[in-house]
């Protein structure tokens, strides 16, 4: 568990912003809360070496050296981690990198009081990964000075194979993670089977923590950090400490979650059901119990229902269902369910038991379509369901739906009993009453008893307010989209990705052809469109661009969640794909790229000339 510079502040670093964040891991509580490595990313040397080949910190920015910001931050109660690359330059070209100065440098480290490397993979010149990774591995162990050791290889040579071997505790297993909802997704995505390389003292690393970087929700946010916490991930946050909100301190100091991902057993979570956009992950712990995360990939709320069995848990008369996010205790039979919320993960802690001791386990849905068509009607589906063993109680619900929409029929209810096992329902019919594009909430409240007590419920779900498109023809780089999720930078209109930045794409080249229309974006992607049923057909020209000398990808088309048409693995310098799809009935288009099984790494994808025919 530690803090590093670089998600936040690159090569913006000095003396007295590390030594103010040692000051705000101390006073925020993280430091007690288990986070004790505060750790220097690139840019903190000078750009040579000095005349006897040492690194020399940098005289600006840290003129006083590392080893008194060693000895301020070990004054704290903390360490100190610092970082270079297995190369003749660091990933930022800004210091040297360690190759073939290994010993010197590893010296240096351990003369300084340094506790933990990063070691990077740029600017490598080719030279066999695992010879480069373990002479840095002998080196810091012939210090005789215990310092953590990164491995940071991107897993492009499969370092969970070999890290243990050269010495590392800990491997990357991606490349650099982005504070956007498709970088992580893509990143857990390639977590899947690597969980029996993971375990106590070697530990795959998924990259660091965007939490509080501004560039995700708090739902997506929350999600990323339970997920990393079922992964057994090194926590290692990379926010802005000395300002960080309420928001971000509760998840980045939620105690149940760092008790998952500290688990003294050390078995790393791993998906065990993909149902599209509703996943379920699970952990065993070490005390017999196991973590559960109901993770929401979708756009619109929904239920996720998993088991005891599911998760790994014997048979047992009853469960002990422990909400880490809310701290709530209830009791199952076995059925662990709740909405959640879109890019949003529940997670809960579940124990067997031999008799009930809490109050049932109620979950309180409301479902709604994802997009309102201003000119439709819609209806929304409230369900309470009981999974205990024991009655819900003389209960009411009460709808609330946006100022001026019209509900039909009365929005609250009364039912007298939800057996256990059972569940009651309620749906109302919404006339929406809003400009295209904006998202509003239908929200949902339920008080009950039980044997235990009064208990009360909430459930939100959101709809996008929609219109179709206009008749004829249109190119999907005028047209708006209604979602748009892209591994680097924005979705660019017109032109090809570009170096990730709005703005910066060029003409798009796809096998030596000129394109000067299209969708320019970077895998994994996807961009949704909205059509309410009122299209024909989609075509495109599809292949990786040629702005960069390597990339692959393969391309989506789908409607309503169902593939209409595809690709198989392209590269760049291969020529473009044509694509088409019927697009008659479709509700809303996907277009979707992956990466190609390499990783994402220059994985600049085009969709030219996209149209659709309404």
């Amino acid at each position: 568990m530690a803090w590093n510079s670089w998600n936040k502040f690159g090569c913006n670093i000095n003396e007295q912003l590390i030594r103010e964040t040692a000051d705000a891991m101390v006073g925020s509580g993280l430091r007690d809360a288990g986070y004790r490595y505060l750790n220097l990313d690139d840019c903190w040397a000078e750009s040579d070496r000095d005349a006897a080949g040492r690194l020399v910190p940098s005289a600006k920015h840290f003129p006083s050296g590392i080893k008194a910001l060693a000895d301020y931050v070990h004054g704290k109660g903390l360490k100190l981690g610092i970082y270079t690359s297995a190369g003749t330059r660091t990933c930022a070209d800004t210091m040297p990198g360690a190759l073939d100065h290994e010993k010197d440098d590893a010296q240096s480290f351990a003369d300084w009081g340094v506790d933990y490397l990063k070691y990077d993979n740029c600017n490598n010149q080719g030279r066999p990964a695992i010879e480069r990774y373990r002479a840095m591995g002998d080196a810091l162990k012939a210090t005789g000075r215990p310092i953590v050791y990164a491995l940071c290889e991107w897993g492009e040579n499969k370092p969970w194979e070999w890290g243990r071997d050269v010495g590392a505790q800990l491997w990357r297993t991606t490349g650099d993670i982005s504070d956007n909802w498709s970088s992580m997704t893509g990143i857990l995505d390639r977590q899947a089977g690597l969980e029996a390389y993971s375990g106590p003292s070697a530990w795959n690393d998924p990259d660091m923590l965007e939490v509080g970087n501004g560039g995700m929700t708090t739902d997506e946010y929350r999600a990323h950090f339970a997920l990393w916490a079922l992964l057994n991930a090194p926590l290692i946050a990379g926010n802005d400490l000395r300002s960080m909100d309420e928001t971000t301190k509760k998840i980045l100091l939620n105690a149940d979650l760092i008790a998952v991902d500290q688990d003294w057993g050390g078995k790393q979570g791993h998906k065990v059901r993909d149902d599209g956009d509703a996943e379920v992950w699970a952990k065993p712990m070490s005390d017999g119990s196991a973590a559960v995360v109901l993770f929401n990939r979708g756009g619109t709320a929904t239920t996720i229902t998993s088991g005891a069995a599911e998760a790994g848990l014997g048979h047992a008369v009853d469960y002990r269902l422990r909400d880490l996010w809310s701290g709530a205790e209830s009791e199952t039979t076995g059925t662990i369910r709740a909405a959640v919320p879109p890019h949003g993960a529940a997670v809960y802690r579940v124990w067997p038991q031999r008799v009930p001791q809490a109050a049932p386990h109620g979950t309180l849905s409301l479902q709604a379509p994802e997009f309102a068509d201003r000119a439709q009607p819609f209806t929304t589906t409230l369900t309470l369901a009981n999974d205990g063993t024991t009655p819900l109680l003389a209960g009411s619900v009460r709808l609330t739906a946006p100022g001026g929409w019209a509900v039909d029929g009365r929005t609250d209810a009364f039912f007298p009993v939800v057996a256990p096992g059972k569940s009651w329902q309620r749906s109302w019919t919404v006339r929406p009453k809003a400009p295209a594009g904006e998202k509003i909430a239908l929200t949902a409240q339920t008080h009950y008893a039980t044997a235990w007590g009064a208990r009360k419920l909430d459930a939100t779900t959101t709809a996008t307010v929609a219109t179709a498109p206009s008749p004829g023809v249109t190119a999907l780089s005028k047209a708006a989209w209604v979602s748009a999720e892209n591994g680097y930078g924005p979705v660019e209109r017109g032109t090809s990705n570009g170096e990730d930045k709005a703005g910066d794409g060029h003409r798009m080249v796809i096998g030596g052809t000129v394109y000067d229309d299209g969708l320019g974006v970077h895998a994994p992607s996807r961009v949704r469109f909205y059509l309410g049923g009122k299209c024909t057909s989609f075509s495109s020209a599809a292949g990786v661009d040629m702005e960069k000398a390597k990339g692959s990808a393969t391309f989506g088309v789908l409607g309503d969640g169902k593939r209409l048409a595809g690709t198989g693995v392209l590269r760049a310098g291969q020529p473009a794909r044509a694509l088409e799809a019927n697009l008659t009935g479709v509700r809303v288009l996907e277009l979707a790229v992956t990466d190609g099984g390499d990783g994402v790494d220059s994985d600049h994808a085009d969709w030219a000339d996209a149209r659709i025919t309404c």
